[in-house]
């Protein structure tokens, strides 16, 4: 169903890639919109487990919309983007991630999931997250989206030989 990547030599392995998932605070989501007709990609703090990436989000709006109608879903992460302007080319690592998002509804797998966030981002602020937590939990969307294929890639100058 995934294509081959063209150039192998440049592929990085599952286990580095899912380490970049693990450390990066950025991404960008993309949803195909079925009202415009376009893809729509947005900024994201992604947390990943066990084969999941999880994002929060408002209850509602554009991506919630847009999910609703079609939970098919890419995710791009670009660990490293140094240019080399005398060489005309630039030394990248990124990663990109298939999957099917799905919104979790059970209150407490939406607990686990903002521990999860706290710990990433503001693990010195344990107890003030879980606070906000439980004071949001109605409002907070999670996002559940099942990875299906990843894949990443790096400059032919930063593949170990």
């Amino acid at each position: 169903m995934f294509p081959n990547m063209r150039r192998h030599l440049q592929q990085i392995s599952q286990e580095r890639s899912i380490d970049i998932l693990r450390k990066t605070t950025n991404a960008v989501l993309a949803i195909f919109d079925n009202i415009t007709g376009y893809a729509y990609a947005v900024p994201v703090s992604p947390v990943y487990d066990e084969g999941h990436l999880y994002i929060h989000s408002a209850p509602m709006g554009h991506k919630i919309t847009a999910l609703k109608a079609n939970p098919k879903v890419s995710l791009c992460v670009i660990e490293k983007d140094e240019i080399h302007p005398e060489t005309l080319t630039s030394y990248f690592r990124s990663v990109i991630v298939f999957g099917t998002a799905r919104f979790v509804t059970d209150p407490k797998e939406k607990l686990a999931v903002l521990e999860k966030l706290v710990d990433k981002f503001a693990p010195d602020y344990r107890k003030e997250g879980e606070a906000e937590a439980h004071q949001k939990l109605a409002y907070v969307a999670i996002i559940d989206i099942a990875i299906e294929h990843i894949t990443g890639k790096e400059a032919i100058e930063l593949v170990e030989h």
